[in-house]
């Protein structure tokens, strides 16, 4: 496993200064491909946001490609072809939103006719693929922006900022379980053709540890198990990751996908430090795992002090921060885009953003490795 680099923010999130000129108001012509539940949300955003117009849509199936077009309610021209869809729309910018496998092909042809990528994460399926995505980046002088929601969720920035106050190590502890049926279900086993779920989800959380330490990953070990004759022999659909970190923060991630799995502590987003703990809180007990917007909300952070008083009780009673106005899933999205938006006409500089993109996917590319040789990978 080739070493991450030494950064001491290696995941942390950097914005340059905007190189000098007149931003251009132009309308951003994009193409969207893929239409599932990430190519409609974000199809919504581009009708939403005055700077996009959506070129076209690219799916295989016409029955996906008209329900994403009923979902937004307009008329757009329809490809099944993504090759033939980039040749005739001509876009200014792509938006990827389908499964890993094509992410990598798909922004490098995307490249190669001139135009700047949204890119759903992860960034490709492979470390070295993923590198060569953002060399064509970078030698096209084009934007890419990888789909990395929680970096625009209002809460998870709060989430990270209050770990901060925490003191070191941190211990980190988060899953992400998802009982899915029907066509979730379907989805999730599309996607364990090519990933595990630590891998394909963990991308996310991972690079919150990262933000929250601002340290660099040593070692990183797994376990998991094959819970259904419905995936490969060679694929497991229950994860956990335990990473190491050389200020001495460590944390835990755990994934798994299908109707087998628990409904209880489905959602655990919670961080320890020397003087205390951040908590996000799950109010809502009657959601489901298998809801998109259930995935990233925060009805509020619970912050509790370890400070003990003369009497030996706790001086601080906990706080609780108030996150119920937090955007929902198709509000995220939109922030998503007006950084995309953003990022094109400023000439934003996203070489960090990137390269924390590749990081990520090697940690837990790493952990899928612990997994199938039993072994800690040091990084």
């Amino acid at each position: 496993m080739a070493s991450i680099p030494g950064r001491a923010e290696v995941c942390a999130y950097h914005v340059h200064s905007p190189k000098p000129g007149l931003p251009s108001m132009k309308k951003v012509r994009v193409l969207v491909v893929g239409c599932g539940n990430m190519g409609k949300s974000h199809a919504k955003a581009y009708q939403a946001i005055e700077g996009f117009e959506i070129a076209g849509v690219v799916s295989r199936g016409e029955p996906n490609r008209r329900a994403l077009l009923d979902e937004i309610g307009a008329d757009y021209p329809q490809f099944s072809s993504y090759e033939s869809a980039l040749a005739e729309t001509q876009p200014d910018a792509v938006s990827i939103n389908t499964y890993t496998e094509t992410h990598a092909d798909y922004a490098l042809q995307a490249f190669e006719a001139g135009c700047h990528v949204f890119l759903e994460k992860p960034i490709a399926l492979t470390v070295a693929d993923g590198e060569k995505v953002v060399a064509a980046a970078k030698a096209a002088d084009r934007k890419l922006l990888i789909g990395y929601i929680l970096r625009v969720h209002p809460s998870w920035k709060r989430f990270i900022e209050v770990s901060h106050t925490l003191g070191k190590p941190l211990v980190m502890r988060m899953n992400l379980n998802q009982q899915s049926s029907g066509g979730n279900w379907k989805t999730h086993r599309a996607l364990m053709e090519t990933m595990s779920p630590i891998v394909d989800c963990g991308v996310h959380y991972l690079d919150v540890m990262c933000q929250m330490t601002r340290a660099k990953p040593t070692h990183i070990s797994a376990i998991g198990a094959r819970l259904t004759d419905e995936i490969a022999a060679s694929m497991y659909n229950y994860g956990q990751l335990q990473v190491r970190f050389e200020d001495g923060s460590v944390g835990w991630y755990e994934a798994g996908w299908g109707p087998m799995m628990s409904e209880t502590a489905f959602f655990v987003k919670d961080v320890i430090g020397p003087k205390g703990c951040v908590s996000i809180v799950a109010e809502n007990e009657g959601a489901s795992s298998d809801e998109v917007d259930g995935h990233s909300k925060a009805e509020a952070l619970r912050l509790h002090h370890s400070e003990l008083g003369a009497d030996g009780t706790f001086s601080k009673p906990d706080e609780i921060i108030d996150c119920a106005e937090d955007p929902g899933h198709d509000g995220l999205c939109v922030l998503e885009q007006e950084m995309f938006l953003d990022a094109i006409r400023r000439d934003v500089d996203l070489g960090d953003h990137m390269q924390d993109a590749i990081n990520s996917l090697r940690i837990v590319l790493a952990a899928d490795e612990a997994y199938r040789t039993g072994t800690t990978v040091e990084l």
